[in-house]
């Protein structure tokens, strides 16, 4: 400052308010001049103190920026600025010892607080005025201010670093700066809360105002960690004020960033809360409620509540902006569900700390999901093909999309049709139906299957809530969804389950089995026929060795039992068991399910079938070529005897007639050689199991030949299964004495053999048909005698008394369920890759009978025809106004390939039309 001037600031400081007034269009300016030509800390900060503490008051609003505010506020922040860079650079060399450093760098920290307090001037002079300022009237201040509190909250926050153990020597300087820039930024705030734009708005305005947004989230960005009050705050002023001017600033915003933070924000206050939660709960202070721990937990459970619950609202008022981060918000969600029970990953928690996180994060997911559900890019992402997900994210997938399930029945018809009906057009991003997703979900949820997992149950009246397993309760919402599913979407759910119920997944398998029956039941008796003549003529069309077979027969087992008895005759007509080809059908039937005019048929038929089968096998001089046509007759045969209840049955006379014949005509030496022979043994196990009181002590001891033979030598595991059910049921029989010494002691070795067999699944099967066979036997030699071992006679004592030999801790299991589960996948999946596999064209068979039949009862005449002109109107209005205004985030003009598509619609309407009028 030059000295000619150094009178003039030394004269105004002496001078009274009034004399400020009155001389203030003559001296202002000079001052301002002297404030912008100043290079000295000092004299800026004197002249700056000077204009407003004692010119400033005496200034109209109109005034404030064009005299004023423009002209000394951007020196201001140039100066705070070096101030900050000056501190950067000295602050290397401070230490106790070097007191004129210390005192330099205090005096530079009091001198940015004198700035900070000359800006609160102008606010608080500002906010004097009754009338709510203009923006234009203000223009400099907001965005200097903002400058300068960024400044002093980064300073403060890197203040441990940039001073490095120093800090002690500057801490109260810090703390009152950090103090004074807090009051500061309130004061603006509330100030920028009074001022309004309106339609009208400039485009500098719009843009200050975006600026204002911005420079907010840049300062949220840095106060996270510094003062919880301050973060939260300044957020819902940035929502607010976002809110506020939505329509002028929607188009201009940085959505991505905003959303981000917000997810960002959120992850972090999450992810203490669960951290905090355990250190509580390590620490046993759960029921200390006014300890520090938790009371830090509530105040970061609150922030947690606050940033999801802004999240949703942000979403749901700018969501088509949005579209680009659906990513982001999927693994969100995905994240948060998989800290909560029944995730593997969730910790386990004291339940008032985890209610209390529940509110905070879990419930507001569900809001979440309910403002996405009608974008099409999250749909698109959610239901992506080929999708796979880390494994702790796997269940919390599956439980996203049974959220989705229960709450899109409401959805308008367009919602709808996103999620129920997958990808249509080449040109769509590739995504599956809900049904098949959810299915999809629901296979790779393995271990959390085989722990299990537990779930809520269904509220029944008078019975309190219990937890039931994953596939009870997506078992329930999907049987809900299915009943209140429009008509039009049938056809796809329909094509979900028999892809699932073709797929290797066993259990996944079981879960559509139980939706199909729950379908065929809730709609029509002609509903229920058709599937189960669809599902009969896919069992027709297996192969018996491959795993659809035994899936696609469990499923035709249930079915039956919804039909009604005229519908059930109506099968044994549409597949009458007399014919070899549709034996497959009927070896799966229950025949108890069937009214007793079916089943007489079915009885009569497979039993007269039979005999014919085993004469031409007799008459061809028992040709080994012809033993698999008696294998296909004897596995309905087994059908058949399964239900009887009297020896004395016709049908139970002759399949006993049929097992004397064949018994006799084994050999065990060619029992071991050809493996047609011992399909053939498997199935008469399984058969003599069940008639073996109509059997002679001779033919008993002929199987047990045969027995003896294959289990000395290495057979299938399935065989050795089907001789323990004979050997069990072997406890049934007193042998009389003049048979009791070749079969007795053949019996005991036989036993004793298979209880010392290593494979445990062998082993378990064993124990249990010894223990049966023991519990109902007269002859209790062949216990004694089968337990010379000590070994084999302590496995079946503990087996006995239930008694666990090695306990194994939780995670251990855990960790032994994930590695079967790889191994289990890798099974299913080298089943489906095997070229014989027959899913595919059991699938093309079935999806063309699977479109005309009816699909639900109570569906008035003119339901359809109002239903499918209404989507055809919507959409081609929602074309209409594509082409017509556009859409934010579509720049290019309709494609080439638009009008030949229209031209092709009018002709379709037209012969719609035509064949309507005729």
């Amino acid at each position: 400052m030059s000295q000619t001037n150094t009178p003039l600031l030394d004269e105004v400081v002496q001078w009274s308010q009034e004399t400020c007034r009155r001389e203030l269009k003559s001296v202002l300016p000079k001052l301002t001049s002297l404030h912008n030509d100043s290079d000295n800390w000092n004299d800026h900060i004197r002249i700056l103190k000077v204009i407003t503490d004692r010119f400033l008051p005496h200034m109209a609003l109109s005034e404030l920026e064009d005299e004023c505010f423009s002209k000394i506020l951007p020196k201001a922040v140039s100066m705070f600025e070096g101030m900050i860079k000056e501190i950067l650079h000295q602050v290397g060399g401070l230490s106790s010892q070097n007191t004129e450093l210390c005192a330099l760098l205090r005096n530079i920290l009091q001198a940015m607080m004198q700035i900070i307090d000359a800006l609160s001037t102008c606010v608080r002079h500002v906010g004097t005025f009754e009338e709510a300022p203009e923006l234009d009237a203000i223009r400099s201040l907001p965005a200097c201010i903002l400058k300068v509190l960024t400044e002093t909250f980064n300073h403060c926050k890197e203040s441990e670093v940039v001073y490095c153990g120093r800090l002690s020597l500057v801490a109260d300087l810090l703390q009152g700066l950090f103090k004074e820039a807090y009051c500061l930024q309130k004061a603006l705030l509330e100030l920028l809360d009074r001022i309004s734009l309106d339609s009208s708005a400039s485009e500098e305005d719009v843009s200050d105002t975006v600026t204002v947004i911005h420079n907010l989230l840049d300062i949220c960005s840095i106060i996270s960690n510094l003062d919880i009050a301050l973060h939260a705050n300044t957020w819902k002023f940035l929502i607010k004020h976002s809110l506020k001017y939505q329509s002028l600033v929607e188009e201009h915003l940085h959505h991505g960033d905003i959303s981000n933070s917000l997810c960002d924000n959120l992850l972090v206050s999450f992810n203490n809360c669960v951290e905090l939660a355990e250190q509580i709960k390590r620490a046993g202070l759960q029921e200390s409620t006014q300890s520090p721990e938790y009371k830090l937990f509530q105040k970061t459970a609150k922030m947690c509540r606050f940033f999801a619950n802004t999240l949703v609202h942000y979403i749901k008022e700018f969501k088509f902006f949005l579209t680009k981060y659906c990513s982001f918000y999927h693994r969100l969600y995905l994240h948060v569900i998989s800290k909560f029970p029944p995730s593997l990953s969730a910790p386990t928690l004291p339940s008032a700390l985890s209610e209390e996180l529940n509110a905070a994060a879990l419930v507001p997911m569900g809001a979440l999901l309910l403002q996405l559900l009608a974008v099409r890019p999250f749909a698109e992402f959610v239901l992506r093909k080929d999708s796979r997900l880390s494994p702790e994210h796997e269940l919390p997938q599956c439980l996203l999309l049974v959220s989705v399930l229960g709450q899109i029945h409401s959805q308008p018809e367009e919602v709808l049709q996103l999620w129920h009906t997958g990808s249509q057009f080449s040109e769509e991003e590739p995504r599956l139906p809900l049904y098949q997703a959810l299915f999809t979900s629901f296979r790779r949820c393995c271990t959390e299957r085989r722990v299990p997992v537990l779930l809520p149950g269904v509220m029944m009246k008078g019975q309190a809530q219990v937890l039931v397993t994953l596939h009870n309760h997506i078992c329930v919402q999907l049987c809900a969804s299915v009943a209140a599913l429009p008509p039009a979407y049938i056809p796809v759910l329909e094509r979900c389950l028999l892809n699932a119920v073709l797929q290797a997944d066993t259990q996944t398998a079981l879960l559509a089995t139980d939706v199909w029956c729950f379908t065929a039941r809730y709609g029509t008796a002609e509903l229920c026929l058709h599937h189960v003549h669809l599902v009969a003529q896919l069992v027709k069309s297996c192969p018996a060795e491959c795993y659809q077979s035994a899936q696609l027969g469990l499923l035709l087992r249930r079915m039956v039992f919804l039909m009604t008895p005229d519908h059930q005759m109506e099968l044994v007509e549409r597949f009458p068991p007399a014919e070899v080809g549709n034996l497959p059908v009927w070896r799966h039937v229950l025949l108890r399910a069937l009214s007793q005019e079916a089943r007489r048929r079915v009885e009569a038929d497979v039993t007269d079938l039979t005999q014919k089968a085993l004469s031409d096998w007799r008459n061809g001089g028992y040709k080994l070529g012809q033993v698999e046509k008696v294998n296909k007759v004897l596995l309905s045969l087994l059908a058949v005897v399964r239900v009887q209840s009297s020896p004395e049955e016709p049908c139970v006379l002759s399949a006993a007639g049929v097992v004397t014949q064949l018994w006799l005509r084994m050999s065990p030496d060619q029992v071991q050689t050809h493996p047609v022979l011992q399909s053939t043994l498997q199935l008469l196990l399984s058969i003599s199991a069940i008639l073996v009181k109509s059997l002679e002590p001779q033919v008993l001891h002929q199987a047990l030949l045969c027995v003896d033979k294959v289990v000395s030598q290495k057979c299938a595991d399935q065989l050795l299964l089907a001789a323990l059910e004979f050997l069990s049921s072997l406890g049934k029989i007193f042998f009389p004495p003049d048979s009791q010494n070749p079969v007795l002691p053949r019996l005991s070795s036989l036993f004793a053999v298979l209880l010392a067999d290593g494979v445990w699944l062998l082993q378990q099967h064993a124990l249990e048909a010894f223990s049966q066979f023991a519990e109902i036997t007269n002859h209790e030699e062949v216990i004694s005698q089968s337990l010379s071992v000590e070994e084999t006679k302590t496995k079946v004592v503990n087996y006995l008394s239930k008694t666990v030999n090695a306990q194994e801790d939780v995670e251990s299991r855990l960790q032994r369920l994930k590695l079967e589960t790889a191994v289990i996948d890798k099974h299913n999946e080298r089943l489906e890759l095997n070229k014989e596999n027959a899913s595919s064209k059991l699938s093309a068979e079935a999806v063309a009978d699977l479109e005309p039949c009816p699909k639900r009862a109570r569906q008035e005449p003119e339901e359809p025809y109002s239903r499918y002109i209404q989507a055809a109107e919507s959409a081609l209005k929602a074309l209409q106004a594509l082409i017509a205004e556009g859409a934010p985030d579509i720049v290019a003009p309709p494609p080439q390939w638009l009008e030949p598509r229209l031209q092709e619609l009018r002709t379709l309407i037209t012969n719609i039309s035509t064949a309507g009028a005729t």
